[in-house]
């Protein structure tokens, strides 16, 4: 069996830079400087990943938390170009609220909640953001949320509705449904 090499860039995988921040450790000597990445690494087709890393240069910094992304990449699941419902995305003091959205709406999004769905490959999806604006702590919030989301056969059972695929004529059935995705941080 031949091996894998890991090193190897694999071409479906596009990057994003989120933030990149200069960060300070007061030590007794003085101070010391270096810098923090935040990236989301994407494939358009589902696979979503987000991951932060700090070192003394920016490339440096930056090749780590593309790395740390890869590593934590999660699945998400589609209804069509959308989500299959609302849901909420909590990580310690931001709130990330995503709604599905007709065909053609587009990502109604800003900051690192666009740069995380767009990677994902969600094409229509509306999104609002509320609490803490660190784009660190709203694309986590974010991925929590894509993490929480259930397949379209399980909305339809817990429910009891058929569901359809949006299109531009009607949009799916939406009892108002929150399904919370909550690290047990904060409250």
């Amino acid at each position: 069996m031949p091996e894998k090499d890991f090193n190897a860039r694999n071409t479906d995988q596009q990057e994003r830079v989120v933030a990149i921040d200069r960060v300070t450790k007061v030590v007794k000597g003085g101070k010391n400087m270096r810098f923090r990445a935040a990236v989301v690494v994407g494939d358009l087709k589902g696979n979503v990943g987000f991951g932060v890393s700090k070192s003394i240069e920016v490339p440096k910094a930056i090749r780590k938390a593309i790395e740390a992304a890869k590593k934590a990449q999660i699945r998400v699941k589609f209804l069509g170009t959308t989500i299959p419902h609302d849901i909420e995305g909590k990580y310690e003091a931001s709130r990330v609220i995503l709604k599905p959205a007709r065909k053609g709406t587009g990502v109604i999004a800003g900051g690192a909640v666009r740069a995380v769905l767009e990677l994902a490959g969600i094409k229509d999806v509306v999104a609002k953001s509320k609490g803490s604006s660190s784009p660190v702590n709203a694309a986590r919030a974010t991925i929590y949320a894509l993490r929480s989301l259930l397949d379209q056969k399980t909305v339809e059972s817990l429910r009891g509705v058929k569901i359809s695929i949006y299109n531009t004529s009607e949009r799916a059935v939406n009892y108002g449904d929150k399904i919370y995705a909550n690290t047990g941080k904060g409250e």
